[in-house]
């Protein structure tokens, strides 16, 4: 497996380089956002680890030209910031998820060997899968494409598995736990607020008013329940 670090603290990318190889990873620096997106443009990685703040162009925008080109390779975000704001700013450039500085090493590698177990899973799309639809939205997996009445949007692969995963259970309650197992490919017991950042991010696309929704409902201590017919 090939991992690209993108991390400008010499110190930091040395320890995490020295960390993968111990997992036999192989492992690549890129010190700067340009320097990313020449080796990533080069070379076949199995998952980007990504600091936000970066010289020259920074994280998020990289995230974005990686995802013109490929919207299957893992990406993990290394970020400072904390509020939802912020988290969802990243989710909205195509990461698969992020993890905030400082954070614990041990976290780290499972979290980055949970995603390359979710890519091992992955297959293509194909032509010949059928679209979901449910109220005004209509799910293409071929172009991972959301069309809602006049609006379209471009799904991150992750957006739609995880709203996949949920068009095939309706009115089922589904757990963090779960999600966190069959979608990111993590262990159940994993503390992370990925799952609600995301939910977050799906109803700011798929709900007619995000703050109040109808489709994707939040049951309180248990999880979520999706809801397609209203």
């Amino acid at each position: 497996m090939k991992i690209l670090v993108v991390e400008d603290e010499e110190h930091i990318a040395q320890g995490l380089v020295f960390n993968f190889e111990l997992e036999q990873y192989q492992a690549t620096v890129a010190p700067t956002g340009e320097e990313a997106l020449r080796l990533f443009g080069e070379g076949d990685y199995d998952l980007i680890l990504l600091d936000v703040m970066l010289p020259g162009i920074d994280g998020f925008e990289v995230a974005r030209a990686i995802r013109q080109v490929d919207a299957r390779v893992p990406i993990l975000m290394l970020t400072a910031m904390a509020a939802d704001e912020d988290r969802i700013a990243g989710l909205e450039c195509g990461v698969d998820d992020y993890l905030t500085k400082p954070f614990v090493l041990k976290e780290l590698m499972l979290r980055v060997a949970g995603l390359l177990r979710r890519a091992a899973w992955q297959a293509p799309a194909t032509p010949d899968q059928r679209s979901f639809s449910f109220g005004q939205a209509e799910i293409n997996p071929e172009n991972l494409s959301a069309q809602i009445g006049a609006r379209t949007h471009q799904l991150t692969r992750i957006e739609f598995d995880l709203l996949r995963y949920f068009m095939m259970r309706p009115g089922r309650l589904v757990s963090r736990k779960e999600l966190l197992t069959a979608v990111w490919g993590y262990e159940p017991n994993t503390a992370t607020r990925t799952v609600d950042t995301f939910v977050l991010r799906l109803r700011k696309i798929i709900e007619p008013h995000p703050s109040k929704p109808v489709f994707l409902i939040s049951i309180r201590g248990a999880g979520y329940q999706f809801n397609p017919e209203i």
